[in-house]
């Protein structure tokens, strides 16, 4: 889908801006494209440079001031800078940026999941800057993850929700100053054990890094807990289908469990301990909390269906705020 949004003019007289993203869902790691189309105002003027900022609305947790949410930008590239524009001048800048490998899923087979991105268009003119362009930014699972999610779904796991945490899952080589949640509600074969399990995917250039987080019921002489590990595969996984259901029931029973090893050969690294909690800039330290679950099936059906529309609605509402807020707060 192509998104176009018209940016406001810097001051009577102006140049506009109209980015245009090329057709398709992005993915985390690979390239966004597409073109910054300029129109000149009513006289020349001297464009100081045209970036692009990846911004995401990420929810924040405050031990004194409560819960919240704001607009982060979590990466900006320049596209072009330091030339003239012609009075009423029609000038395009194709751009083609890579994303971070750690950038949010937001669909999943076409359907979103409740996660919020935005790319937005800064025009710098003889010292004024313009933030008003903000467009929609969609992106898809990378392979590995969307494996993870299909074997969670025919494991019997539901879609619960999903979100952006601010904060840091310790132990792990996490980069952005937030994480993605996906929070999935158990089968019935662990209900007995588990409230919920959450997901983190935490991708670098070689592999995937997987967090699971499991809250844990309580028993009659213990309260309940959070237990926690972090598994590694690369991006092209096991070989086979079959295998990647192996692998994840495998991680799924280490977390319940919570054993100090599983001998599934298919398991290629993972650590496990209980899920700690740093309050002091309102994250998680070494767990999280947030929605997702299996592909095509639970998932599509978790965000489309199964809510009775609720999310899809929720979606819509959360588009229209983040771009109807005032750009002056969207500086994270």
């Amino acid at each position: 889908m192509v998104f176009k949004r018209l940016l406001g003019s810097l001051g009577v007289g102006g140049p506009t801006v109209d980015t245009v993203l090329d057709p398709g869902a992005a993915r985390p790691g690979g390239t966004l494209s597409g073109r910054v189309h300029l129109v000149g105002g009513t006289a020349d003027h001297d464009v100081e440079h045209v970036a692009l900022e990846l911004v995401a609305r990420v929810e924040t947790e405050h031990e004194e001031y409560g819960d919240g949410e704001g607009v982060l930008v979590f990466d900006r590239h320049v596209v072009g800078g330091a030339f003239r524009l012609a009075a009423g001048e029609e000038t395009s800048l194709p751009f083609a940026v890579t994303l971070p490998w750690e950038t949010p899923v937001t669909e999943l087979h076409g359907q979103p999941l409740g996660i919020v991105l935005g790319l937005r268009t800064e025009l710098a003119v003889a010292g004024a800057r313009d933030k008003g362009d903000l467009d929609p930014l969609a992106v898809a699972p990378l392979p590995a993850q969307e494996a993870v999610l299909e074997a969670l779904g025919q494991l019997g796991f539901g879609f619960r929700s999903a979100d952006l945490e601010y904060g840091r899952i310790g132990g792990t080589g996490q980069q952005l100053p937030f994480y993605q949640e996906i929070e999935l509600t158990p089968p019935p074969a662990y209900a007995h054990q588990v409230n919920e399990i959450e997901l983190t995917f935490l991708a670098v250039p070689g592999a995937l890094e997987v967090v699971l987080e499991a809250d844990k019921r309580g028993g009659a002489f213990s309260d309940g807990h959070d237990a926690l590990s972090r598994f590694t595969v690369p991006h092209e996984g096991p070989a086979g289908p079959q295998d990647w259901n192996a692998l994840v029931d495998g991680w799924i029973r280490e977390l319940v469990e919570h054993r100090a090893s599983y001998g599934s050969h298919a398991v290629y690294g993972h650590e496990s301990g209980y899920a700690g909690h740093d309050s002091g800039h309102g994250g998680h330290d070494s767990g999280h909390a947030g929605g997702g679950s299996g592909i095509g099936t639970a998932v599509v059906a978790g965000a489309a269906g199964i809510a009775g529309g609720l999310v899809m609605a929720e979606v819509v509402d959360e588009v229209g705020d983040f771009f109807e807020g005032d750009s002056d707060d969207e500086e994270g």
